[in-house]
Formats: C-alpha cells, structure tokens, sequence
C-alpha cells in the first residue's frame, strides 16, 4: 500500500482517500504559496481599486456632485489606478473605477458621476 504525504510538510496522511493535507495550516501555506508572486500585485491593485471606489461612492450619493481633488487626495484615493476612461464629444475625459467616475474640471475640482450601465 502506497503512503500517502502532505503536499506541504511531507507529514504521512491518515484518513480520507483524496486528502492531501494533514492539516489546514498546511493547506492555507501550500495554496498562499502557490498564488504568491504575481498575485500579490494583483492583490494589490485589486486593493486600491476597492478602495477608491469606496471613496467616490461614499463622496457621490446622489449620483452625480462636485468635490475638489484634495478631498479625495486626504482620504487616500490613487489617482493612478482606475479602471476604464471614458471621453465625451467635447472632449472630457472621465476616469472610472468600476461605476464610479470623476472628470476633472478648472480650479481643481472634479465631478463625481455614476455610470448607470
């Protein structure tokens, strides 16, 4: 009969036919392993997008308002990661995370907006 071991710290198995951990330690460090790397600066990412999209939704009840960009700068928005633009007839170009979006106007103030899509 074949021993069966732990994917992660070699450890025999006793039980179920199809484990392949002795524990959940060992299952969460083998699978935090296996997606590091690259993952984490998706992670990453993943995390300022969330994070500024809970600013302009918190900033932008009524689905559509103006705020001047310091205000988002204090309560940590990344003006750098967004998800998609959006450029009108005129010319005005709407920086979106997922539905929220701003489009910078004169004085340093931007417009809030919720795409309804």
């Amino acid at each position: 009969m074949e021993i069966r071991t732990c994917l992660e710290c070699g450890d025999p198995l006793k039980g179920r036919a199809d484990q392949k951990f002795c524990n959940d330690s060992c299952r969460n460090a083998y699978n935090n392993k296996k997606a590091g790397g690259s993952t984490n600066f998706m992670r990453k990412i993943n995390r300022i997008l969330k994070n500024n999209h809970s600013i302009l939704e918190e900033l932008n009840p009524e689905e559509k308002t103006t705020t001047y960009k310091s205000t988002l700068t204090k309560r940590g928005f990344n003006f750098t990661y967004f998800t998609n633009t959006y450029t009108t007839k005129t010319g005005r170009i709407y920086y979106f995370v997922y539905d929220q979006g701003y489009a910078e106007l004169e004085g340093n103030k931007l417009m809030l907006v919720k795409n309804e899509e």
